[in-house]
């Protein structure tokens, strides 16, 4: 596949892949703190909670990206100081790994939440009730057992983060070799004339990656109840 593809494909190809795993390792800690909060605990404002978690799935993607510009672009609220210490997310490739976690973290809280909804809380009971510490419990019982969820919910993460373009092109542009990814890529090639070749290539690339990924997210989540049961 690669031998047919020029070395600024392979170059999106890579930038695409770096920003999607960043996205994942830095979303995946916190989603599951989330994730275990939202299907364990009950607190006052749990609702507004859960809205403000899920909201950019249902938001325009411009309208996450224009807030992350006001928030974190070089003049924003935060982004002005975090410039001055060197840590700089406008038109940059750390930008859109901020844009696509904000995407896709929404998608991985759900299927954890989901996952940790469905262990048995008797099991995590009677593992404290052998003396286990809550932690210990979290760790050895409750995580173990929601391992599908968890995993689904990665890949469905990092696909998001592969296909966001709208909070993307917002926040930090669509500059080449920086922060142009497969979906900007694509939409750059759509602006140019006789580029159908090339835009043929990246969209049969994108199919199979994304057919691959929940190809195999189903099938896992299968032979795990069927290994279970």
């Amino acid at each position: 596949m690669f031998d047919v593809l020029s070395p600024a494909e392979i170059e999106v190809l890579k930038l695409s892949c770096k920003v999607a795993s960043f996205c994942l390792i830095f979303s995946l800690i916190p989603a599951i703190i989330v994730g275990w909060i939202l299907a364990r605990k009950d607190f006052f404002g749990k609702s507004l909670f859960e809205t403000l978690i899920f909201l950019p799935l249902v938001l325009p993607p411009v309208v996450p990206g224009f807030l992350l510009l006001q928030v974190f672009g070089n003049r924003g609220f935060l982004g002005k100081y975090l410039t001055e210490i060197g840590l700089d997310f406008a038109f940059n490739w750390k930008g859109a790994v901020l844009a696509s976690a904000v995407m896709g973290f929404p998608l991985l809280v759900q299927s954890i939440r989901l996952a940790i909804e469905l262990v048995d809380q008797k099991l995590e009971m009677a593992a404290k009730t052998l003396g286990a510490s809550a932690f210990s419990t979290f760790m050895h019982v409750t995580l173990p057992l929601a391992s599908s969820g968890i995993l689904i919910g990665a890949i469905l993460c990092f696909c998001r983060s592969l296909g966001e373009f709208g909070a993307t092109i917002t926040f930090v542009g669509n500059v080449e070799g920086e922060t142009r990814t497969l979906p900007l890529a694509m939409y750059s090639l759509m602006q140019q004339p006789d580029m159908n070749h090339a835009l043929q290539r990246l969209i049969m690339i994108s199919l199979t990656v994304a057919f691959l990924a929940l190809w195999f997210a189903q099938w896992f989540h299968r032979y795990q109840k069927k290994k279970q049961s």
